[in-house]
């Protein structure tokens, strides 16, 4: 009996905290300090330390082995016809994606050019007029702390499920190359490395449409290798310029190793993940406020994550009950409607839906569904959404609180005047209905809530308070940006630059 008195006292005074904490003045230390002490609270009782990265052991980018794959990820070789690379839609300053709605991958109108005023040429097989990839390029900051599933609709994924720290446990990680629910044996050791085997075999992303013609996954990669390695027939012939041998043997530790052992897609796809997974991004004002300094964020930044965490029934937002613990996802897939966008995935009537998930499992519920993304430097990792339909932090927060609405007065100039919208609220409204389907047989997590503008407004601040402020600094970000002195094996490094002309 005194639990549940105590329980309900503790809701009251939430719910009153969070309804006067709007009109509270950032400069009134006694409503901060409330504050503060019903944050500390739901910290506690959440399990919060705020470090999403503690007890694991992450590669640094000053290992040889992260320094090689840092070479491969800024490399065209990689790419079928040598017009992209890994980096041409996750540059380490773009937030680790390549900050537009939906990526062009190949064939770009200049290969170099990352960001907006990046298009697909108009000579090239397949062209629209629009971006050649269906879904936004997600980030790779932290993609080391990911335990279960990758990609928006979890196509690489940890079978096991309980493996922690980015590998696999016994069960092994399905991928792509093998049947939903089984292990893929060439997978590697870890979700990262397992990911890093498919960029290089999709034709929007690296392949292109005509390089490696008829040929499948195993086979595009034994010609990727056999091209970085210069040896046997690969398909376009072999680099004209190649040092990858040198490198290979210092990243590996293997002085007298030759270009067949050394120089395999395995080993590829393992050097680009230890560089991937060394970007650990998580020393944000958040944590330092979760660790003790209560000066670290600002009384907005407070409320917005006392409004965060708290539950729907107490009067918050009830964000915490998809993104939560200290990467703020669950890891979970759920259907919220985020505006379909672009070529889609080639699903529904005429190809240009998407249904997420349901791809992948073939389940009713399943259908729009996709993972829950991690806020972790969210602030810098736009645009938003499966498709990158929002380009507004703000609009994405006010489409979870009312998803139907959000759509029916969607500002179509946010984006690209390029990008394939003129089916996104025929092709969205299919998943508004199956989020209305499934809130009405008790499904959906998404909580139907109403949030004031200045509520919105707190909410963004607590989500920029999300930001390592190394990732916004060119000079901190230098150590995963190989430099001008740096050796470039092949001469195919890409040497990104903006709209403006601006070299990163």
């Amino acid at each position: 009996m005194n639990n549940n008195i105590n329980k309900i006292a503790t809701s009251a005074l939430l719910v009153a905290l969070l309804s006067a904490c709007g009109s509270d003045d950032d400069n009134n230390p006694e409503s901060v300090t409330d504050n503060d002490k019903k944050l500390r609270e739901i910290l506690s009782q959440q399990q919060l330390s705020g470090d999403a990265s503690a007890g694991r052991q992450l590669p640094a980018i000053e290992e040889p082995l992260a320094q090689l794959g840092m070479k491969l990820f800024f490399s065209k070789a990689l790419g079928g016809d040598q017009d992209s690379a890994c980096v041409s839609c996750h540059h380490p300053m773009m937030g680790g994606g390549d900050n537009v709605s939906l990526p062009v991958g190949v064939d770009a109108e200049l290969p170099d050019l990352l960001g907006p005023g990046r298009f697909h040429s108009s000579a090239a097989e397949h062209f629209d007029g629009g971006p050649t990839v269906p879904r936004n390029a997600p980030t790779t900051f932290n993609i080391g702390l990911w335990d279960q599933v990758l990609f928006h609709d979890g196509r690489v994924e940890s079978l096991g499920k309980s493996a922690g720290k980015n590998g696999a446990d016994g069960s092994g990680i399905r991928t792509p190359d093998s049947a939903f629910g089984q292990a893929d044996v060439n997978a590697g050791a870890n979700l990262t490395v397992a990911q890093a085997r498919f960029p290089v075999t999709s034709a929007e992303e690296m392949k292109n449409f005509s390089a490696f013609a008829g040929l499948n996954n195993t086979e595009i990669r034994q010609h990727l290798q056999q091209r970085l390695g210069g040896y046997g027939t690969p398909a376009g012939g072999p680099l004209a310029s190649n040092q990858w041998l040198d490198e290979f043997r210092q990243g590996f530790g293997e002085a007298g190793g030759s270009a067949e052992s050394l120089i395999t897609f395995d080993n590829i796809a393992a050097a680009i993940g230890a560089y991937e997974n060394s970007q650990v991004f998580v020393d944000s004002p958040w944590k330092a406020f979760v660790q003790g300094d209560e000066q670290a964020i600002s009384a907005a930044a407070k409320r917005g994550a006392l409004l965060f965490h708290a539950a729907v029934a107490d009067g918050g937002a009830g964000c915490a009950a998809c993104h939560s613990g200290d990467f703020y996802t669950d890891e979970q897939f759920h259907v919220i409607a985020m505006p379909q966008i672009g070529r889609g995935k080639g699903d529904g009537a005429d190809g240009s839906d998407d249904f997420g998930r349901y791809r992948e499992t073939a389940e009713a519920d399943d259908r729009y569904a996709f993972r829950t993304p991690t806020l972790l430097n969210v602030a810098v990792t736009g645009p938003w959404g499966h498709a990158g339909g929002y380009t507004r932090l703000e609009d994405v927060i006010r489409h979870h609180a009312d998803p139907q609405q959000a759509i029916d007065s969607y500002d179509f100039t946010q984006l690209q005047p390029n990008i394939q919208a003129s089916r996104m609220k025929m092709n969205t409204q299919k998943a508004l209905d199956q989020l209305a389907a499934l809130r009405q047989a008790g499904k959906s997590a998404l909580p139907d809530i109403h949030l004031t503008d200045q509520q919105v407004t707190e909410l963004v601040a607590f989500l920029q308070a999300l930001t390592d402020p190394c990732v916004q600094d060119r000079q901190c970000m230098s150590r995963w940006i190989p430099d001008a002195s740096d050796e470039n094996p092949d001469g195919l490094r890409l040497n990104a630059y903006d709209h403006y002309g601006r070299y990163f």
